[in-house]
């Protein structure tokens, strides 16, 4: 039985759960935080964004040696793989980042404590595994994250049918990858071992990629990809998975029906999406309600049905994305305190780390058809642009930005093309002060940045873009 009195008791120590932490701490209370990980940074950190993003940096790096390096001028001899170096790398920068927090935690006198929880009342978090110990507060922040999402017929043994943790650690580059499932996770893992190598099928439910994105976007990611020899089966469901001593037999069939056939492949990687990791903390004995999807239903604060109870991040509704889960952390932790929060959902940015980078935020042109909206669209391709021109051996890709016609506002903003991830930033900050796509235009913009692609495509949905 802990005899400490608890301010707030955060479950989770993903990006949300360790960020929540810290902004209580820093507001006066006294925190703990409990994780069944040793290691803090939760999915994201250990087996997630940062050892996908440190694979894809190296892959890419290893890809441009290969194919790009000669267009400028430099000249250099066979160009080899050291896999095992590779992977040593993203291992260093994760263990690093992650000691990183733990000096945070330190410095704002945050407790870590490691095992499973389990919530007993609205005041009381049980822990165990290793160890024991009772946690009394004041409240509680759910922040468990999300699992990868099961595939009927599909048994994971991450060895040679992997989740994205197991694709971040393959010993051997495969000579034939399968990715089910057409979205970030497993288009970025894609991405990193067809650029070392590997013969990249995806193979997708729907009859398009990255579903959420802007359509016209999507369609310019494909063909890049495509480009780059990753193939498509689109409109194609996975029946069955069957493992062998070489590999793995996949049998698929149209989405709409039909006879099935069979792919032979190295490595699967099940990627068809994620869902609330709840399981084991009691939600259902204290009456805690979820929604039909299983996610948490909370309130403007963040808080469950039952006071004191709360919870952010992939275990509520919305983009299951490490940077929503944090600036909810903060909200929440920060109505705690009795002051006011606010997070505008529809201007937070979502980035795809492939090559071309894809980013967005707000709405794309197919939800402002949907709505009878009438907008205006203004598009400018960095082939136009003198950065992207003298950076880039491949300067595809475009900004597009979508204004409502009557007062100019900008209702969203989608980007492919080099950087797109940094890029969108400045978007997303337009869109939180409500700017205009005038706003951008008449903004000034250094020369030359790829940014400038930014400024005409504000120039081409409000008035003419200069330099096309």
């Amino acid at each position: 039985m802990s005899d400490t009195q608890y301010d707030l008791v955060v479950i989770g120590a993903g990006p949300g759960g360790y960020v929540a932490a810290i902004r209580a701490a820093q507001l006066g209370m006294k925190v703990a935080c409990v994780d069944m990980r040793d290691t803090l940074g939760g999915t994201c950190l250990n087996v997630g964004c940062i050892p996908s993003k440190a694979l894809l940096q190296s892959s890419e790096k290893f890809s441009e040696a290969q194919h790009a390096l000669a267009d400028h001028g430099v000249k250099i001899g066979k160009v080899g793989l050291d896999l095992e170096k590779m992977l040593a790398r993203k291992d260093d920068v994760v263990d690093g980042l992650t000691k990183g927090i733990a000096f945070l935690f330190k410095k704002n006198k945050v407790e870590q404590i490691t095992g499973t929880a389990r919530i007993t009342a609205p005041d009381t978090v049980e822990v165990s595994e290793p160890g024991s110990t009772t946690l009394k507060t004041k409240h509680i922040l759910i922040a468990t994250g999300s699992e990868s999402m099961p595939l009927p017929g599909v048994d994971i043994d991450e060895e040679k049918i992997v989740t994205s943790t197991g694709a971040l650690s393959l010993s051997k580059v495969p000579k034939h990858l399968v990715v089910v499932g057409g979205g970030y996770i497993g288009l970025e893992m894609g991405s990193v071992w067809g650029r070392l190598g590997a013969k990249v099928t995806v193979v997708e439910f729907l009859d398009r990629i990255v579903p959420v994105m802007d359509r016209e976007v999507a369609d310019e990611m494909h063909k890049s990809l495509e480009k780059q020899g990753m193939a498509f089966r689109l409109g194609t469901k996975v029946t069955e998975a069957k493992i062998s001593k070489s590999g793995v037999t996949l049998t698929v069939e149209s989405a709409s029906g039909g006879e099935a056939e069979t792919i032979e492949c190295d490595i699967v990687l099940s990627a068809i999406g994620r869902r609330p990791f709840t399981s084991g903390l009691g939600l259902e004995e204290l009456g805690i309600t979820l929604d039909q999807r299983g996610f948490i239903e909370v309130d403007k604060a963040f808080q469950t049905n039952v006071p004191g109870i709360y919870a952010i991040g992939d275990v509520i509704p919305g983009p299951m994305l490490a940077h929503k889960a944090e600036d909810e952390g903060v909200v929440a932790v920060e109505m705690m305190d009795g002051q006011a929060g606010h997070i505008d959902y529809n201007a937070i940015p979502a980035v795809v780390f492939t090559a071309p980078e894809v980013a967005s935020v707000g709405r794309t042109e197919e939800h402002l058809k949907e709505g009878g909206v009438d907008y205006r669209s203004g598009k400018f391709p960095f082939m136009a642009n003198s950065r992207a021109r003298a950076s880039e051996t491949d300067a595809d890709g475009f900004v597009k930005i979508l204004a409502d016609a009557k007062t100019d506002q900008i209702l969203g903003a989608h980007i492919i093309g080099p950087d797109a991830g940094t890029m969108i930033a400045e978007l997303a900050l337009a869109m939180e002060f409500s700017a205009s796509a005038e706003d951008i235009a008449r903004t000034c913009h250094a020369h030359p940045t790829l940014n400038e692609a930014v400024k005409e495509a504000a120039l081409a949905a409000w008035n003419k873009p200069i330099h096309i």
